[in-house]
């Protein structure tokens, strides 16, 4: 089916399917035009839904489980998003990451959600009210970031500040790297790593003094490292922000970060570029 330019879609993330009932219901009356592209029941199988689906927005419990809401949120915020080159066919559109609103029963959670302004929420049962000041203000959203996408760096750092405040203690702090490096395995201390970047088998340790090798991936360093002083620039790169002493664009117009005690230049994708506005 060829979707309309304007047709907004969602995917609904609840362990319960007659919540997930509920709430296709409930959306129906509120926002006839929102087409469901898909329903899961846990967090894996929503961010598998929203790689192929590439929907709008997407409903997504917080307590679900194997991987729960805040886990799949993380998740989603670092699926590639389409780059600008132009050539979307007539009707289509380039997609730039989705929205999220979180399905909770847990108040507290969800207010400051709502107040760090990255996502909204829905109380369990859904209420037509309610619901529909979440629909107001997620189409006002969508509307006025146009192609632009959602703030990638400022969901990860509230997601992680969220999953601290559920279950503290849950997700304890790395302190160090265990890393190849040649033929030995050392331990570097996570504040001197500049930057890490993978690629489909490892992920390189870059410090001022070495180069190391890990196999843990950029999405479980995210979930590990303070996410103040580990900044997301790209779905494969992580940098410490204390080593940041400058950015520039290239010719292409993308930004390019420079790390103190290492000549690489760090590429800041699209979906992080606000990190560095007026840089």
């Amino acid at each position: 089916m060829t979707r309309g330019a304007a047709t907004r879609t969602a995917v609904i993330a609840d362990d319960e399917r007659l919540l997930r009932e509920q709430l296709r219901a409930r959306l129906a009356e509120v926002w006839p035009e929102l087409e469901i592209v898909g329903e899961a029941k846990n967090g894996a199988e929503a961010v598998a839904l929203v790689e192929t689906q590439r929907p709008d927005l997407v409903f997504l419990d917080i307590r679900m489980p194997g991987m729960n809401g805040i886990e799949a949120a993380r998740a989603i915020a670092q699926l590639p998003v389409d780059e600008d080159d132009g050539d979307a066919s007539e009707g289509s559109k380039s997609w730039r990451g989705c929205e999220i609103v979180f399905i909770t029963a847990y108040d507290q959670y969800a207010v400051e959600a709502f107040e760090q302004g990255v996502v909204d929420y829905v109380l369990k049962p859904a209420e037509r009210d309610r619901l529909q000041v979440t629909v107001d203000r997620v189409r006002k959203r969508l509307a006025a970031r146009a192609d632009e996408g959602p703030d990638a760096s400022g969901m990860q750092s509230f997601l992680q500040k969220l999953a601290e405040k559920m279950d503290p203690g849950a997700v304890p702090r790395l302190r160090w790297i265990q890393a190849t490096v040649g033929t030995s395995i050392q331990m570097i201390p996570v504040e001197d790593v500049l930057f890490f970047i993978s690629d489909e088998k490892y992920t390189r340790v870059q410090t001022a003094s070495l180069e190391a090798l890990i196999r843990k991936p950029i999405k479980e360093l995210v979930a590990e490292l303070d996410a103040d002083l580990f900044w997301q620039i790209h779905r494969s790169t992580l940098v410490n922000a204390r080593a940041v002493v400058g950015v520039t664009r290239d010719l292409r117009g993308r930004q390019l970060v420079s790390v103190r005690g290492h000549p690489e230049k760090l590429e800041v994708s699209r979906s992080y570029a606000g990190l560095f506005k007026g840089m």
